[in-house]
């Protein structure tokens, strides 16, 4: 899937404290396509959530994804005290410098309070220390001015704003600002069927919604601007459900907009509503994968729902291609979609004695990857108990 498109930022290590059952969880290294793979309550989700809560809390504020959450009795790690505090490292796709971003967040009488925010720049390799873009502690702090060629302090109008998403608005902050279009820009996905199969209003939308309702507005608008992209999609898709020869969409008197697929050898179109689940599944993460101006970043949580278990092999080498122009980042507990991946983008999560998650890499567990240098699929050894951890039906800790 080549890609003309410019370099986007890609996330080279996540930490994250004090977040539900993530007490303490790092990520290093991550590849542009990452799986997270371990049996129910693993912390999975918890750790695609992260994603979501930081995605909300720029896109519309943190009080509300806070709220959302339960406030801190329900998002601060059981038994845990302090804040709860995510920090990301990702590389500037044109400076090449690797920026840091942390986040601390508590709560006082309710409402949550940013206790500390950072961003800081690494200079030029090997010309020192790195720089301090922006530093704010409960509303006040100070940040590199761009226009005065220096340090400006600032105060925000409440301690629960975030600093970087009220001033990475203004242009004379553009480090500020480049931090905050990164994080607007991540697209989650959380696929409903039922919302897929509703009838939205026409007109063309050029994004997927989390839910996929408006799936046949974004076919009207891939089949208005960027119909040879909508072809590879609907190439794509009559590789993977054969018996399946179209798709369109057509607006009613009412102005809703009905998706219909057509199967062979009729002719006479079927609505979405009355299609198999799976089908428009994976016409909505095609649609997402080959979007023609991508998102930084992709969250896709469990795409074996509603799909065949054969489908998801190439579902899984459907999500590597994306991932050379977006990073894309995976939930999943099945082996099928699991057989299909390299042992540097698999990371086990799994509970330890105290009910927090633990994670490692598959490519780290030395008794695995003997099976994997023999020929074993990472999938397969997971049911066949080569991992060594995470076993829905067993105890275990810490693989070797």
């Amino acid at each position: 899937m080549p890609s003309a498109l410019a370099p986007r930022p890609s996330i080279e290590r996540l930490v994250v404290r004090n977040y539900r059952v993530l007490r303490d969880v790092s990520f290093d290294k991550l590849t542009p396509f990452t799986v997270l793979f371990g049996p129910n309550g693993s912390g999975k989700s918890t750790v695609f959530d992260v994603f979501a809560f930081l995605h909300e809390a720029f896109t519309t504020n943190l009080r509300r994804a806070w709220d959302a959450r339960g406030r801190i009795s329900e998002i601060r790690s059981r038994g845990s005290s302090g804040p709860v505090s995510f920090e990301i490292k990702y590389r500037d796709p044109e400076t090449r410098r690797l920026v840091t971003y942390r986040l601390a967040i508590d709560e006082v009488n309710g409402s949550p309070v940013v206790v500390d925010e950072l961003l800081r720049y690494t200079t030029a390799p090997g010309q020192g220390r790195p720089t301090e873009i922006l530093k704010f502690s409960r509303g006040v702090g100070e940040l590199y001015d761009a226009a005065r060629a220096g340090k400006t302090s600032e105060q925000l109008d409440s301690p629960d704003l975030l600093a970087v998403s009220s001033l990475g608005q203004l242009s004379r902050f553009p480090q500020v600002a480049a931090l905050r279009r990164f994080i607007t820009g991540w697209y989650l996905s959380y696929l409903n069927i039922d919302s897929v199969k509703t009838q939205p209003m026409a007109g063309p939308q050029d994004k997927l919604s989390v839910d996929g309702h408006n799936l046949a507005n974004v076919v009207q608008y891939l089949s208005e601007q960027h119909p040879e992209r909508l072809n590879r999609i609907f190439a794509v898709l009559g590789r993977r459900v054969p018996s399946l020869a179209k798709v369109d969409s057509e607006q009613m008197p009412d102005g809703r907009l009905l998706l219909r697929l057509t199967d062979r050898p009729f002719d006479v179109p079927v609505l979405a509503r009355f299609v198999s689940d799976g089908t428009l599944k994976l016409l909505a993460y095609l649609t997402v994968l080959f979007d023609p101006d991508p998102a930084p970043i992709v969250g896709i949580e469990e795409p074996e729902n509603q799909l065949h278990p054969k489908l998801l092999y190439p579902l899984a080498e459907d999500v590597r291609a994306a991932s050379e122009r977006s990073q894309v980042l995976v939930t999943t507990h099945s082996p099928y979609f699991a057989d299909a991946l390299y042992p540097k983008e698999m990371w086990a999560l799994y509970r330890d004695e105290n009910g927090f998650t633990r994670n490692v890499r598959a490519s780290e567990i030395r008794t695995l990857m003997a099976m994997v240098d023999a020929g074993g699929l990472l999938g397969s050894l997971w049911m066949e108990g080569y991992f060594g951890l995470g076993d829905p039906l067993t105890r275990s800790g810490r693989p070797k």
